[in-house]
């Protein structure tokens, strides 16, 4: 497996968003990890919808052009870290075809151990209140478990995590879009990020006594 013992953590936070709700969230998430003192790399995955789908959807249409500057995740991401936040909406409970396509694609890194004991989170968000979000974060666990990467929730560390109420990983419920990540959300997806970095900082420290 590829594990960096030098230098600061490294950050992979991929993600998939339609309206922007978990891309607030992923660039949250990156932004609380960099003052934790972690390399970090902001990655989306490949869009996959028809364009004629995108367009009947303002939302969705005006983000995909907000965030073209963003980078498309590959491979070498989840190679170079030494953490991973994966976050997509949630789909009937399930995480977007998006981001599962990215996850489908990973088979080389994993037939060759390459993803043991990365550590690994995931967040999520939904339309509706009790939409499928825990359900969505433990189908993105579950790639964890095979890859042998060790999972890192939120849990309830952290005061935010009692206003929250997700101890599996950030969720939000946004109404298709039209509610933005609230300040507990934001809250609650920074000490995420931080908690994430914390563990891989102690898994590094201790890989090289």
């Amino acid at each position: 497996m590829s594990y960096d013992l030098s230098g600061p953590v490294r950050l992979a936070v991929i993600y998939y968003s339609a309206t922007g709700t978990v891309y607030e969230l992923a660039k949250a998430a990156g932004l609380a990890a960099e003052k934790a003192g972690a390399e970090v790399r902001l990655r989306k995955v490949r869009e996959m919808a028809p364009p004629d789908v995108i367009a009947a959807n303002r939302m969705w249409s005006e983000h995909v052009q907000a965030t073209r500057h963003i980078a498309e995740a590959t491979l070498d991401d989840l190679d170079w870290a030494d953490a991973i936040m994966l976050g997509a909406p949630t789909r009937y409970g399930m995480p977007a075809a998006q981001l599962k396509q990215f996850i489908d694609s990973t088979g080389p890194l994993w037939g060759g151990g390459r993803l043991i004991n990365k550590i690994a989170s995931s967040f999520t968000a939904a339309a509706t209140e009790h939409g499928g979000q825990e359900a969505t974060i433990l189908a993105l666990n579950n790639t964890f478990y095979h890859w042998g990467a060790i999972i890192v929730p939120p849990g309830y560390a952290d005061p935010v995590q009692f206003r929250s109420g997700n101890p599996y990983g950030t969720s939000h419920t946004s109404q298709n879009g039209e509610i933005p990540p609230g300040e507990t959300q934001l809250a609650a997806i920074e000490f995420q990020a931080r908690r994430v970095v914390e563990v891989a900082q102690a898994f590094k420290r201790g890989r090289t006594v």
